[in-house]
């Protein structure tokens, strides 16, 4: 069932079993879960069914911290949520992003890999990744020889691309849209989390319209599904019973802000530069998704160097110093200009699917053509992990959106440790690239100067700042004095208020979070249907 706020029979109250709050990937996983387990469930989405300005403009805040990407550009906020514009690019974490790193502070799950790895294959079968198989054999299977790197110096895994379009849209939920036990809420933007008076449950939930109009939500339980800055938002905002707010009375809701941060970090001279990014780039296999490596610092080089976890692939662009080519000026200020209207967003899958035509077909002979009339040349790339930081948080700003809740405004900050990883992987492939005899390398001279800045370089790509990727300010952790929810993603001292995304990663390694956030999603739906069948 469909149910607007906006119209005039709205309701002034809801019921339901389970209320989840946001209608991105990790509300639709959870809500269908549970769905099918025959729980009644009420989906609130703050937006509508697709883009409305009005609505958007709830996202504004201010970056205080280190430069980021507009906040109301790095979310969006309708049905399908952010992944309207996802790439599709799908992996694991690693074993070592669960585990307690001594060089690493405040690192460590209390679940490990193996606690999560059932979830995992219901989620890569959820997004029809085909083979579960994100390894180093995926080359012997694509019939292709990696370079022989020393596979304590650099190792190589492969992303899995989810072919499907704006998977968790409008357009992708008839089974939820028919399901009798499930209410999909539209305009049900939350203004309170409101908590009992002795602050171990929660009794209800506020929404209100941009239009006025109030309703009352009722659960057994909520789970909080907005993503990590408006889950530490809505916390922080709900001050009424706790002072500091839901779930925050050690201080750690907002904290920890993570992104995967992505810049150049190498030049790599060898005389054939085209060849690499021609190995390197993505591929399509005939009987299943698209496949693409990523050269990615193992084990053994994170414990002997003391650094986090980090990927890089290899890229063939022009010198920094030139600057940014026509036709890229054209597309970052088309992607800044437009609005993620439903015809703005064919026009980027348009785009998207040049891309990979391109990949799929240009030679390297043309490849190497390009590069040398365009006096581009080879660089290495990284998609850095980034270290949980307890000063890199979400905090309430002093303006007001136009419901009458204080903005969310962002300071991320990065450390040493996370500059320093980035520059003895790059020493890495150094090594490897001199002793295997393909050339030379020479890191970029702003991972050497002394700073923790990480100057932005909009000539690194589509995403020249991070991957978009929010993670860390309801971090899971077995005690509520270094995290805000438990290991089944239960806030701590609230027996009936769960979060679901990324925002409980305690690390986030350098893998794309969607197929985590997935994976968090069905075992919490486990956890939350043996409360709810415990309590019947």
């Amino acid at each position: 069932m469909l149910i607007d706020l906006n119209n005039a029979s709205a309701p002034e109250r809801l019921e339901s079993d389970v209320c989840v709050v946001g209608g991105g990937a990790a509300g639709v996983a959870l809500a269908r879960s549970l769905s099918r387990r025959g729980h009644d469930v009420c989906l609130l989405e703050a937006g509508g069914m697709d883009f409305e300005q009005a609505t958007q403009d709830l996202c504004l805040g201010d970056n205080v911290g280190m430069e980021y990407y507009e906040l109301e550009h790095s979310r969006l906020r309708f049905f399908g949520g952010t992944t309207n514009i996802w790439g599709g690019r799908s992996i694991p974490l690693d074993r070592i992003d669960f585990e307690k790193r001594d060089w690493v502070p405040h690192s460590g799950w209390p679940i490990t890999l193996e606690d999560l790895q059932p979830y995992y294959r219901i989620a890569h079968d959820s997004l029809e990744l085909g083979e579960y198989d994100y390894s180093a054999e995926m080359w012997e299977k694509l019939k292709l020889t990696p370079i022989k790197f020393d596979p304590e110096e650099i190792a190589h895994l492969f992303w899995r691309f989810d072919l499907k379009k704006e998977r968790f849209n409008n357009t992708q939920v008839d089974d939820l849209l028919s399901a009798g036990n499930v209410r999909i809420v539209l305009h049900a933007n939350v203004v309170r989390i409101q908590a009992g008076e002795n602050a171990k449950d929660i009794r209800h939930l506020v929404t209100r319209t941009l239009g006025g109009h109030e309703a009352i939500v009722q659960a057994k339980h909520f789970v909080l599904a907005c993503g990590a800055i408006e889950n530490a938002r809505l916390l922080l905002l709900s001050d009424d019973t706790e002072k500091a707010g839901v779930g925050n009375s050690t201080d750690q809701v907002g904290r920890y802000f993570m992104e995967h941060p992505h810049g150049r970090i190498a030049h790599i001279k060898t005389q054939d530069p085209a060849w690499f990014w021609a190995h390197y780039r993505k591929r399509y296999p005939r009987n299943g998704p698209p496949v693409a490596p990523a050269l990615v610092a193992p084990e053994h080089l994170q414990q002997s160097k003391k650094i986090l976890n980090s990927a890089a692939t290899f890229k063939i662009q022009r010198d920094p110093e030139l600057g940014l080519g026509i036709g890229k000026k054209v597309y970052m200020n088309l992607k800044h200009d437009l609005n993620a209207t439903r015809g703005n967003r064919r026009v980027w899958h348009v785009y998207r699917r040049v891309m990979d035509w391109l990949q799929k077909h240009v030679s390297v002979t043309v490849a190497r053509a390009t590069a040398k009339t365009r006096k581009m040349d080879l660089y290495l790339m990284t998609r850095a992990e980034q270290a949980p930081n307890p000063d890199s948080r979400v905090r309430l700003s002093g303006e007001l959106d136009a419901l009458g809740c204080r903005r969310g405004d962002l300071d991320w900050r990065l450390c040493e440790l996370d500059k320093r990883t980035v520059l003895e992987f790059a020493h890495a492939v150094g090594r490897e690239f001199e002793r295997l005899g393909l050339g030379t390398l020479e890191t970029m001279p702003w991972m050497e100067d002394g700073t923790v800045e990480w100057p932005v370089d909009p000539t690194v790509g589509n995403h020249p700042i991070g991957g978009y990727h929010h993670m860390g300010t309801t971090r899971m952790s077995d005690s509520p004095s270094n995290g805000v929810v438990d290991r089944n993603c239960t806030v701590h001292g609230y027996a009936n208020l769960h979060i679901a995304g990324s925002s409980v990663f305690t690390t986030g390694g350098w893998a794309n979070p969607t197929l985590t956030i997935l994976a968090l999603c069905h075992r919490l739906a486990d956890h939350l249907d043996q409360l709810l069948r415990k309590d019947s």
